[in-house]
């Protein structure tokens, strides 16, 4: 009886052949977990060389065209793996009727989830790596953007997402959450200075540097896996991926809730990796990319709600957030993410933490502690 093929077994096929055109001699595909909303992955277990993964989009993040998509992605690993500290781009795997968001073979990282706040010192020192390369002239930036005010792109991005909460029923955001948030949105520009110093100073970033993203190899080192969304932006919105709320409780698999003492250990340790007199350490700034952030991630969560019912999108282009991309398992952690981090009470506790970091994160204080021990 003939094999029934699902659409990813043929995409396993597709994949092996293609593997064999450019002779490699595979032991082993094997499909990882589904954990994203964006690609599957499948482990290549070479038997000359190390191990590879293929990363198979189920849709861009960026609302790109496949072949931009790669294209983008493609690059985002060209330029941070010089870092040492994110997985090497391989191969591109072409757009078919099989794949028809394509994919990218990069090296496989062997490694364990991240542990918080143990691994934090790791996922500051990669990501100083990643903030200190050179700056590209502006001719050679794209396709990653660099915009022209990284801040109010961000802000853009923010207030576009945010049209989604008044589609929100107040059992899901009530509103005293509503308020709060409201609040914080009206902060966003009240800073000048912090605003100026963000324009002014970018680096690349991978804006998704959330602890779940990163595996620690046995060595130590932590690893930055995913490579989607890089910009030239502020490095700002890196370290506040990293340890805020929504992020640190986001994947089970790093799950950790930090306090006030563990995020401005991890801000002191990143610092230590930059020269004391980078403009990129300024405390204000620092504090006002972090509540962008936030407010990124929050409003993301009701683009999201509002989105993910949706059909599948039968033209296989741009953002596609359905839920019958993915499995249902993580569909179902989503939906439990989403709803505790639109409640009241920890809208309340980000809103807090943001104003004591607030109070501590004073530019001298800052600095002064910068030369904590490697």
């Amino acid at each position: 009886m003939p094999p029934v093929y699902t659409p990813f077994a043929m995409q396993l096929e597709t994949l092996r052949a293609y593997l064999d055109t450019l002779g490699e001699n595979i032991v082993d595909l094997r499909p990882m977990p589904d954990t994203g909303l964006a690609h599957d992955h499948v482990w290549i277990r070479r038997r000359n060389g190390a191990d590879w993964v293929a990363r198979l989009p189920k849709q861009s993040q960026m609302q790109l065209e496949p072949e931009a998509n790669l294209v983008f992605q493609a690059n985002c690993y060209q330029r941070a793996s010089a870092s040492g500290h994110t997985p090497e781009l391989q191969a591109q795997l072409p757009i078919d009727a099989t794949l028809p968001r394509g994919g990218l073979l990069v090296t496989a990282i062997h490694g364990r989830s991240s542990r918080l706040p143990e691994d934090l010192p790791g996922i500051a020192k990669a990501l100083a790596a990643i903030h200190r390369l050179p700056l590209p002239v502006p001719a050679e930036r794209p396709p990653l953007s660099s915009a022209v005010s990284p801040w109010q792109a961000m802000r853009d991005e923010i207030f576009s997402q945010a049209r989604y909460f008044d589609t929100l029923s107040p059992d899901l955001l009530d509103a005293t959450a509503r308020r709060q948030i409201d609040t914080e949105l009206a902060i966003l520009d009240e800073d000048a200075v912090a605003v100026a110093s963000i324009d002014a100073h970018r680096c690349l970033i991978s804006f998704d540097a959330h602890p779940g993203n990163f595996l620690i190899t046995p060595e130590g080192e932590a690893v930055l896996v995913d490579l989607e969304k890089c910009r030239y932006s502020h490095p700002g919105f890196d370290l506040a991926h990293a340890s805020l709320y929504t992020s640190t409780t986001w994947d089970p698999a790093s799950h950790a809730v930090l306090d006030i003492d563990s995020v401005l250990d991890f801000y002191r340790q990143w610092q230590s990796w930059l020269a004391a007199d980078n403009p990129l350490v300024d405390a204000e700034a620092l504090v006002a990319t972090r509540r962008a952030m936030w407010l990124w991630s929050i409003t993301w969560c009701a683009k999201w709600w509002n989105l993910h019912r949706r059909e599948r999108d039968a033209l296989v282009c741009g953002e596609d957030w359905s839920t019958s991309l993915s499995d249902p398992t993580l569909i179902a952690h989503v939906v439990g993410r989403v709803t505790h981090f639109l409640s009241t009470p920890i809208v309340a506790r980000v809103v807090d933490e943001t104003h004591q970091l607030q109070r501590h994160l004073t530019l001298n204080n800052f600095l002064c502690a910068g030369d904590h021990a490697r």
